[in-house]
């Protein structure tokens, strides 16, 4: 399927922005998904949900919707949105992410990870980025220790989830940790 240009490229995958035309292929992957996400994310997985979820992240200037793909096959392997962009003096996003169950495990999503904090700090400039984290969800830690975010905090009853306000630790990168010593 011909795609958007990557954004960057790793030696496994390369990132790129969402398209409506991801539609089909997002969906299936998340629907395959549901018991690796479940009951940490929902991402969109019919066409009434995909298509308002990729539009905001296209129109809306303060989010950037990324996709990792595979480079051998251009595959979907995962998704890593950067939301509230604030700009002026934070200049910071928050990450949201999901890897799809074939792609788990694999060390995809953690190049991808890589790749998305070199686009924000590059291209676009941001100076910190954070992700918030349910604390049993030990995978999604793990990624986020991988990549170098250290924990900050923790902030009870953060986000609504799965019906109920939920508790998430606060994990934070900024340009300054990932610069050579």
């Amino acid at each position: 399927m011909p795609h958007t240009p990557y954004l960057a490229e790793g030696p496994r995958v390369g990132i790129r922005q969402i398209t409506l035309a991801d539609g089909p292929e997002f969906t299936a992957r998340a629907r395959e998904s549901r018991p690796l996400h479940r009951p940490w994310l929902f991402p969109p997985d019919a066409p009434d949900t995909f298509t308002p979820y990729a539009t905001r992240l296209i129109d809306d200037p303060s989010r950037h919707g990324l996709l990792v793909c595979t480079r051998d096959t251009g595959a979907l392997a995962g998704f890593i949105n950067i939301n509230n962009v604030v700009e002026g003096a934070f200049w910071s996003g928050a990450l949201g992410y999901g890897a799809f169950a074939h792609a788990a495990g694999r060390g995809l999503m953690r190049e991808g990870l890589r790749l998305v904090v070199a686009h924000a700090f590059g291209t676009l400039g941001l100076h910190r980025l954070e992700i918030n984290v349910q604390p049993a969800n030990v995978a999604s830690i793990g990624l986020a220790r991988g990549a170098g975010f250290r924990l900050e905090g923790y902030s009870p009853q953060f986000l609504y989830v799965d019906g109920a306000w939920r508790d998430h630790e606060r994990w934070a990168l900024t340009t300054e940790m990932t610069a050579p010593r």
